[in-house]
């Protein structure tokens, strides 16, 4: 398999692969991280060219794991030089990314996808091997989805560690802005506001740390994910603008935020026991396999382990 960028996922996808005893290698734009990567003993490179003609020659599957804006000219790469290769991706938006694989005319060899996990650093020192393990691994199994490449994709992410949790592009995004995008921008205003507040980062402890966690990100990472998004997050933005003038009117009017509170309290504890059941009895390949995967994925069920395929043995 053939990583393209070596950040926080790329690279560790690149350890975790290698791990799992796959042959892997990758490229890298920067030099400090195609050395740090060889340095640690991974096959790593900055020539882009001869990356792409060594997955074409080896049928590689081929990770996507760029920033957002270089996306299309990176399609293009693959386009002209390894235009048959399976193809997957870990950016954390799918729709904006299905728009770019079908105007590079790379559609029917992907599958989206997107690791639900990661941390505030950035580059190939911030990974490690094990940074997947038992998150949730989003696949897409939107209507071109072939199911050899989506059964390679599936199988890279389970020799991660992670569960795979199948999904249509755009409710994948739906779900993405409320529970990664938005609390983003919720983290940002909320560094912001305490920034204007003296004696705030003094006594600032556990519940803000936590909070503004991910304020801690690069903001060109940031604005990337968010602004790929902006059909989903728009409303997602406007719902918790409306909760907000709600408790806001309310603690006006009658001193009283309970509306929301109790709300968002009940909502945490249906998330705390959110069932994760196991799909087993879907066969990839058969008739409305992709369906099936969504309808299981949507009410949390989760991939563990490698699902048959149609022309293997059952």
């Amino acid at each position: 398999m053939c990583v393209l960028g070596l950040g926080l996922i790329g690279g560790s996808i690149m350890r975790a692969a290698k791990g799992a005893g796959r042959e892997v290698f990758g490229y890298n734009r920067s030099v400090e991280g195609a050395q740090g990567a060889r340095s640690a003993g991974f096959d790593a490179s900055t020539e882009l060219s001869e990356t792409l003609s060594r997955a074409a020659e080896a049928q590689a599957l081929i990770v996507l794991a760029v920033p957002m804006p270089a996306l299309p000219s990176m399609l293009d790469h693959i386009r002209e030089s390894a235009p048959d290769c399976p193809l997957t991706d870990v950016t954390s938006v799918k729709g904006a990314v299905l728009d770019e694989v079908c105007k590079a005319g790379l559609l029917q060899r992907f599958v989206g996808g997107h690791p639900m996990t990661g941390t505030a650093h950035s580059g190939w020192s911030a990974g490690h091997g094990g940074l997947f393990t038992r998150a949730p691994w989003v696949l897409s199994v939107d209507d071109h989805v072939d199911p050899r490449v989506w059964t390679l994709a599936m199988n890279l992410a389970l020799d991660c560690g992670a569960v795979v949790v199948p999904a249509r592009s755009d409710e994948h995004d739906a779900a993405a802005a409320a529970i990664s995008h938005l609390p983003h921008l919720l983290a940002e205003a909320l560094a912001v506001i305490a920034g204007e507040v003296p004696l705030a980062f003094a006594l600032a402890a556990g519940s803000f740390r936590d909070a503004t966690r991910v304020a801690g990100t690069a903001p060109d990472l940031v604005r990337a994910m968010c602004e790929a998004n902006s059909g989903q997050l728009l409303p997602a933005a406007d719902r918790v603008i409306e909760l907000l003038n709600r408790a806001r009117d309310s603690l006006a009017s009658n001193n009283s935020v309970a509306e929301l509170v109790n709300a968002g309290h009940a909502a945490r504890k249906r998330y705390e026991s959110f069932p994760r059941s196991d799909i087993v009895t879907v066969t990839i390949g058969a008739e409305d396999w992709r369906e099936q995967l969504a309808a299981a994925g949507r009410a949390g069920g989760v991939i563990r382990s490698a699902l048959p395929t149609l022309d293997s043995p059952q």
